[in-house]
């Protein structure tokens, strides 16, 4: 059977690159009918928190992977001793001294030529006689990162290790530990390298964030899912679009791309759009609703649900993010918009104090207050006035909002309601 497993350290956030190695090794354990294995490496005990452990637990969840098997590398330190003495004993390994006096076991690397075939990358070679001898068990007593892996990786029958290639420097001298300890080499598949898209390695500034912080942001699992999958895989016939649910079907880890991969925010906003498009309203409500009482928008406990819900249905089309929602929606919830100066300069700057009574009068007078009447009683005034709709649409549409865009004005006019409507229009007519 297929075991993998992801293996991230506890001395900070899951990000970006790790949600997207903890998914191919999910996705292949699925595609294979296999197992996932979740192994925290908490062996850095001045570094590992409980909170970040917490996090990349939670995180992990949000995006839908849930692991066949749990173990924490703080609980096998009996283990990574066993099997130092089994190579000390053996010859392979020997002691060195602190000048403290304290103890480290050391593995004597051979000369040797070691040969892996990487599922992604093809053969690739290694000469051990350019590898310093490897420590495995440090004075402290605790075990270095490639000796843990081994050990646990062995003990564990993972079949396949499927991780960023910033660890194919760390292969020939894992590989020369399971040689030494009798142990199966598994397979590798290294994955290509996360780049941003000033050509650099990922930084905060181009998206190095954790994977809660876009959950934060408003992004949604499954659009962050499916834009991971696409760093390195192609479903194939140009789509991009596709759920984790087909993917399982057509994925294979030997498909993998091995060239570097930019992590694009513009189209990870795109692809988030995509989705909240066709999102559940009440399930965007449901995110929404803390969000919206934590500036005081509303109160959670006596505000208008169904209200609520024709918002989420007027904007969740035009929205890259859902939090996006607050600051695009916010003249509903408050008494008096929160005006664009530069929107006033260029729309409001002139005196339009007859046509905005007039359209005021004309909404004050409509007995069913409609989409349909509103956007009909509009277009009569224009026309009387024998002006271009645009003279005044932009106009009226900052008066009401503070804004230069929006959804469609006719729509926003009769989710405003017509008393706030003409209020706000009156205001700006002298």
């Amino acid at each position: 059977m297929v075991r993998v497993r992801f293996a991230p350290s506890p001395t900070g956030n899951l990000h970006i690159g790790g949600g997207r190695t903890a998914l191919f090794n999910w996705l292949f354990a699925q595609s294979q009918k296999g197992k996932f294995i979740l192994r925290i490496e908490d062996t850095d005990k001045e570094r590992s928190k409980k909170e970040f452990v917490d996090e990349i637990l939670y995180s992990l969840k949000w995006l839908g992977f849930n692991w066949d098997e749990l173990y924490y590398q703080s609980e096998r330190f009996d283990r990574y001793r066993m099997h130092a003495d089994k190579l000390l004993k053996s010859g392979l390994a020997y002691i060195e001294k602190s000048p403290e006096g304290k103890e480290a076991i050391i593995y004597k690397v051979p000369a040797q030529k070691i040969i892996v075939n990487d599922l992604i990358r093809g053969q690739i070679e290694f000469d051990s006689s350019l590898i310093k001898d490897q420590v495995l068990i440090k004075s402290d007593g605790t075990p270095t990162y490639n000796f843990a892996c081994v050990v646990d990786d062995a003990e564990m029958n993972i079949t396949h290790i499927i991780r960023g290639d910033d660890h194919i420097s760390n292969t020939p001298k894992q590989a020369l530990i399971y040689e030494a300890l009798g142990f199966p080499l598994p397979l590798f598949a290294h994955l290509p390298l996360i780049m941003g898209v000033d050509g650099g390695r990922l930084s905060k500034r181009t998206g190095a964030t954790a994977i809660s912080d876009y959950r934060k942001m408003g992004y949604l699992s499954e659009a962050l899912l499916n834009y991971l999958l696409l760093l390195s895989w192609a479903p194939g016939d140009n789509r991009e679009l596709i759920s984790i649910k087909e993917a399982v079907g057509l994925f294979d880890i030997k498909n993998v791309n091995k060239t570097a991969v930019t992590f694009d925010l513009k189209k990870l906003d795109w692809m988030n759009n995509q989705y909240l498009k066709t999102a559940d309203p009440e399930k965007l409500a449901d995110e929404l609703i803390p969000l919206l009482e934590a500036k005081n928008y509303i109160n959670k406990d006596n505000f208008d649900r169904r209200y609520l819900l024709e918002l989420v249905k007027l904007f969740q089309a035009r929205l890259p993010r859902l939090n996006d929602f607050l600051d695009w929606a916010d003249f509903f919830f408050l008494e008096e918009p929160v005006m664009d100066e530069a929107a006033v300069k260029k729309h409001l700057a002139l005196d339009l104090s007859k046509e905005l009574k007039l359209f005021a009068d004309r909404l004050d007078k409509l007995s069913d207050f409609s989409v349909v009447n509103i956007e009909g009683a509009f277009r009569d005034l224009v026309a009387e006035l024998g002006i271009e709709a645009k003279k005044l649409i932009h106009p009226v549409r900052v008066a009401l909002t503070g804004k230069t865009i929006g959804p469609g004005l006719f729509e926003l006019i009769f989710c405003l309601g017509k008393e706030k409507s003409i209020r706000r229009l009156l205001k700006w007519a002298k």
